[in-house]
């Protein structure tokens, strides 16, 4: 053992252990333990299988549609964007997806004739970007798509106000991890 490495080192001492370098987090109580945790652990799960699910839900409805040329990330893109106009940088400021994904997706879509890219004539730089019509094509049959899903959530066990909360809790627990990010 190297001379700064000894059993009395209090680097290597917790002074609350029996043991020298007891795992710092021993004390801590498994997720079955803490009925907070298992919840929140849930949540993050439910999270990303409704996230991926939902890509599924895009996927196949493209499938139905018969399009194979956009995927269901570019066909979300599309979506937000809708009849507005905006930079590759409002899309990703706004959070929904990460630069590099943005500038490839944005390539394709523009490849794929469903953008139309527009330098600012005051700015070289910037490059606004918008529907083509084939575009907008497509956005309206996903904005079908959503309309089905309304009329079978106002039928069904999701009414307004059930989504209204689940809504207030994602926001909360969207804040709270921005909250971590800033401030740890």
């Amino acid at each position: 053992m190297p001379s700064n490495m000894t059993d009395t080192d209090p680097a290597n001492t917790d002074p609350e252990a029996d043991e020298p370098n007891a795992d710092p987090g021993a004390d801590e109580k498994p997720a079955a333990a803490n009925p907070l945790k298992a919840i929140y652990l849930e949540s993050l799960q439910l999270i990303e299988r409704l996230h991926r699910r939902f890509l599924d839900v895009i996927k196949v409805e493209l499938d139905r549609l018969r399009i194979q040329d956009i995927n269901n990330i570019q066909t979300l893109i599309l979506y937000n964007i809708g009849e507005s106009e905006m930079t590759v940088g409002e899309l990703t400021s706004r959070g929904y997806y990460l630069g590099s994904n943005v500038s490839y997706n944005v390539k394709k879509l523009v490849e794929n004739k469903y953008l139309e890219q527009e330098r600012s004539p005051y700015d070289r730089r910037s490059v606004r970007l918008h529907l083509s019509p084939k575009g907008l094509e497509l956005y309206g049959k996903i904005n079908d798509l959503y309309e089905r899903h309304v009329g079978s959530l106002e039928r069904g066990p999701l009414r307004e106000d059930r989504l209204n909360a689940m809504n207030d809790i994602l926001r909360t627990l969207e804040r709270f991890w921005s909250d971590e990010i800033r401030y740890g």
